[in-house]
This record gives C-alpha cells, sequence and structure tokens, in this order.
C-alpha cells in the first residue's frame, strides 16, 4: 500500500518505498522469475510450482495492496495537494531524508567504488530534477526506447515513470492522446519496450545486487538523496499544458520566512523521520522473531 500511495505522489517511485521497506530485491528477483521456465511450468498445470518458483503469493499481495491504495488514497492525496501542500511535501521529505540513512546503512562497506557510485546516483538524479523537455517524437524506436526508460525509472528508486516521459517530449503523445483515444500504433511498441525492458531490466538489478550489492545500495541511495529536489515543500510549480491536461514540469524554489505554517511543516517532517524510524524498528524485530524461529 505504501507503494501505491508513493505512486499517486508527483515526482516519487514505488521504488523507493520498495528498497525503504527492505523488499526491492526480492521484487526484483519475483520479476525476473518470469521467464520461460515459468511459462513452461503454468502451461503444463504445474501451478504449485509455479507460484513457488515466481513467488507468485509476494507479487499478487503487493500489489493487491499498491491497488488498493491507489483507489483509496488517491482522492484524499488530491484533495491534500491541492489545500494543504506544503504539510504533506514536508512529511514525505522527512519520509524519504530518514531513508537516506536506513537505505545507505545496509551498505557493508563504504569503499571509494561505493562512494564514487553514491555520487554519480546523486548527480544523476539531481540532472534530471533540472532538465528541460525535449520535443515529441513518435518514431517508433522511439516510442519502444520511451517504454523501456518509463518501465526502468519506475523500479528505480527516486525516479518517476511520467517525469520521464515528460523530459523525453512523449508524455501527451503517451499518456494521454495515445491511452484516451486507443492509439495502438503508439501504445503497443511502448508496450513492447516496457516488456523487454522489465524483464532485462530485472535481470541486470538481479545481476548487480549479487554483483556489486554495494555499489549498486550506493547509486540508489544517491537517486533517493538526488529526488530530495522533488520533494522540497517550499517551491512553486512549473507547469505547461498537455491538452486538456496541465503536469509539473519543474519548480521556481525558495526558502521561506519563519511563520506558523513553516513550524508545523517542520514538526510534520519530523513525524515523517519518525514513521521511517517506526518501520524500521518493525522489520528488525520480525527479523529477529524470524531468526529466533528458524534457530
Amino acid at each position: 500500500m505504501a507503494m501505491g500511495i508513493a505512486n499517486v505522489i508527483p515526482g516519487v517511485s514505488g521504488g523507493t518505498i520498495a528498497l525503504i521497506t527492505g523488499i526491492f530485491e526480492r521484487l526484483i528477483n519475483a520479476i525476473k522469475s518470469f521467464d520461460l521456465k515459468a511459462v513452461k511450468l503454468l502451461f503444463t498445470g504445474n501451478f504449485k510450482e509455479f507460484a513457488r518458483y515466481t513467488d507468485l503469493a509476494f507479487i499478487i499481495s503487493l500489489f493487491v495492496g499498491v491497488g488498493i491504495a491507489i483507489l483509496a488514497i488517491a482522492r484524499l492525496f488530491e484533495y491534500l495537494f491541492e489545500n494543504y501542500p506544503v504539510y504533506i511535501w514536508s512529511y514525505f521529505f522527512g519520509l524519504i531524508l530518514a531513508s537516506i540513512y536506513f537505505v545507505g546503512k545496509t551498505i557493508d562497506k563504504w569503499n571509494w567504488g561505493a562512494i564514487i557510485a553514491f555520487v554519480l546516483g546523486t548527480a544523476l538524479a539531481i540532472a534530471l530534477t533540472f532538465m528541460k523537455p525535449a520535443a515529441q517524437n513518435d518514431n517508433v524506436w522511439y516510442l519502444i526506447l520511451c517504454g523501456i526508460v518509463a518501465i526502468c525509472s519506475m523500479i528505480l528508486p527516486g525516479l518517476s515513470g511520467s517525469y520521464v516521459l515528460i523530459l523525453m517530449g512523449n508524455y501527451q503523445l503517451v499518456a494521454i492522446d495515445a491511452i484516451n483515444h486507443l492509439r495502438f500504433e503508439i501504445l503497443i511498441p511502448v508496450a513492447i519496450g516496457a516488456i523487454v525492458g522489465l524483464i532485462v531490466f530485472s535481470h541486470f538489478l538481479s545481476w548487480l545486487f549479487k554483483k556489486y550489492k554495494n555499489q549498486t545500495l550506493a547509486v540508489l541511495t544517491g537517486f533517493i538523496l538526488g529526488s530530495l529536489g522533488i520533494i522540497y515543500p517550499w517551491k512553486n510549480p512549473i507547469e505547461q499544458h498537455f491538452g486538456e491536461k496541465i503536469k509539473v514540469v519543474g519548480y521556481d524554489y525558495f526558502i521561506p520566512h519563519l511563520s506558523m505554517e513553516v513550524i508545523i511543516a517542520l514538526g510534520i517532517m519530523l513525524l515523517g523521520i519518525a514513521s521511517i524510524w517506526w518501520m524500521e524498528s518493525l522489520a528488525s524485530k520480525a527479523d529477529n522473531n524470524e531468526t529466533e524461529s528458524l534457530i
């Protein structure tokens, strides 16, 4: 459900929540498991082995939670963003800020490789925040590339798939025109790219976690740090019209004057930090209980 809530927030990735809650690697491995062996198990009627091989119970429970959260929370968050934007941004700023520490501490050793990976991840996320959108392009190969990049950014913590589509110039074409008018000549190449990207990228990330876990976690921690600019509470959105829809394509940042609103926002920010601390405490207790039961 937390991942579903994150997907409702502009500029925030569900991958960030997956990393914070410790299920990111398991999610990547579950996605990766949908391969030819899984297809063979499914079509030969070996459903029990198929469910075990693909971690199906985990996938179903995760996406049911995402669906419930999107349906139940979307309207509430729409109301909060319209009426109390500083407060809701403050809560998530505190949450993401605390997550940098908790994700970073999972790195076993901060060597030069991890430090360089962290700096590169941070720099890339910041650069994406301030990039200007490209021109629209309906070339088939570019649409496939859009599908690949968008789905990869949805998986990665700190990156938003819709925001990346804006940067690539095809948000209106793909997310509005093609969907509203069922333009399959646009949707099919994007879907092909998304499927290929999801399968290939999940294998790549799984391999990275096995071979270069510290460096991979450092890059992802950098992505989360670099995404703080999008979540910073005191900013004015720069909007662009996409037909009847308006999409945020950037922000003008400012430092607020001390006021009661700022004091309340800082308190809410501390609540966001405390929320992550609480979630981590619950996770640690669950891990300890599981270890004791195994012993």
